[in-house]
């Protein structure tokens, strides 16, 4: 099994959009994973603007559940907490990272898969990516490492 975050779109625009004579919906990262046999495990997501429900049934795709904007089983961060070191919700609450960036995480420490990171920040700066990335090494033992990208590695 492996996990991805990837980016579902939402029938609902943004209210700075909203006078565009080309309607932008709005995306939301979800985080998802992908069994042996290389499917997608369907999963609920709420959107993180207008609320309404989605069945994400593959990598980027979803599809809103009519008439459903609350659904109680789904996850939020307070459930995962319970499960994490409180070192890493300490880094964690401190970048503030979403749902999905939460929801990875578990993944990562449920299946030991050390040596794994996850982006807390990232910016662009001229040419280069900076950023910071938390990576774990074991249950509780992870370190955040500084990173710099230029753009001649981005677009090999």
């Amino acid at each position: 099994m492996k996990g991805i975050k990837h980016v579902i779109e939402c029938h609902c625009v943004l209210p700075q959009y909203r006078q565009t004579n080309n309607v932008i919906y709005h995306k939301f990262v979800v985080f998802s994973i992908i069994d042996n046999s290389d499917t997608v495990i369907l999963k609920h997501a709420q959107c993180d603007n207008c609320g309404v429900i989605h069945r994400v049934f593959d990598i980027c795709k979803s599809e809103i559940i009519a008439g459903r904007d609350e659904l109680k089983t789904l996850g939020s961060i307070d459930d995962i907490k319970l499960t994490l070191p409180d070192d890493v919700i300490l880094v964690l609450n401190s970048y503030n990272v979403d749902l999905a960036t939460y929801e990875n995480v578990k993944f990562i420490l449920d299946n030991k898969l050390w040596g794994s990171n996850i982006i807390l920040t990232r910016d662009v700066i001229e040419d280069e990516t900076v950023g910071k990335a938390l990576i774990f090494e074991s249950f509780d033992k992870f370190k955040i490492e500084s990173f710099i990208i230029e753009a001649s590695l981005q677009n090999a």
